[in-house]
């Protein structure tokens, strides 16, 4: 069996952090390739759907995620974020008892993701832990397309509900319709969603600031 493991939402401000696996026969491999999976960055959002119900219907997958209340909670307590995913990676390693397993690796040094992996797991496989795995395997961009189209029909769930706020965006600090869709949140509720990650940096200038000088933008 060959396992591909790659997440999303890392570097949103709000919403689960989604972290997929997708596993398949080495027969069935060059059936992926034919499918054209790639990076789900690179992909429309109908294609990516299209993708996500062909392969949750044709291979096994697990999807597993890290709210916002356990990322706050375990940056409050010095956890560092890669820890909490690796030990995610680990949950999904061991579920599926792998030959091999590609994985898109969130730390800045391979090598010692790959050992920290090593040392938890308790399934013995060989890993390949490489930056851009998602470019690079097509089981690894399979599995971003889960994580992904898992991710999305979150965030969509979000926007549908509040949408009183204003558009939702992606989650990202760097979108400016999040940012205002805070900033409406905070002035109406003087807090922040419960659905933010409030640990994130993006949130530290709103502490000891008086809601009235409130701006993101």
């Amino acid at each position: 069996m060959i396992l591909g493991i790659d997440e999303a939402g890392r570097g949103s401000a709000i919403g689960d952090l989604v972290i997929a696996g997708l596993c398949c026969k080495e027969k069935d491999f060059q059936k992926l390739k034919n499918l054209g999976v790639k990076d789900s960055k690179l992909l429309s959002p109908n294609k990516r759907e299209e993708l996500y119900n062909i392969l949750i219907e044709n291979f096994e997958t697990k999807v597993v995620k890290l709210s916002p209340q356990e990322i706050d909670f375990a940056l409050g307590k010095k956890i560092s974020l890669n820890l909490l995913e690796l030990k995610k990676f680990v949950e999904i390693i061991n579920y599926f008892s792998p030959k091999i397993a590609y994985i898109d690796c969130v730390d800045v040094n391979p090598r010692n993701f790959k050992k920290n992996l090593e040392k938890h797991a308790s399934q013995t496989c060989k890993l390949v832990v490489e930056h851009k795995a998602d470019e690079k395997f097509p089981i690894v961009s399979a599995a971003s397309i889960i994580a992904k189209v898992e991710r999305d029909k979150t965030m969509k769930k979000l926007a549908k509900m509040y949408r009183e706020y204003g558009e939702l965006g992606s989650g990202y600090p760097s979108d400016p319709k999040t940012l205002k869709f805070i900033e409406t949140w905070v002035r109406k509720n003087e807090a922040l969603p419960y659905f933010a990650r409030k640990n994130w940096k993006t949130f530290t200038k709103i502490k000891n600031r008086k809601l009235d000088d409130f701006n993101f933008l």
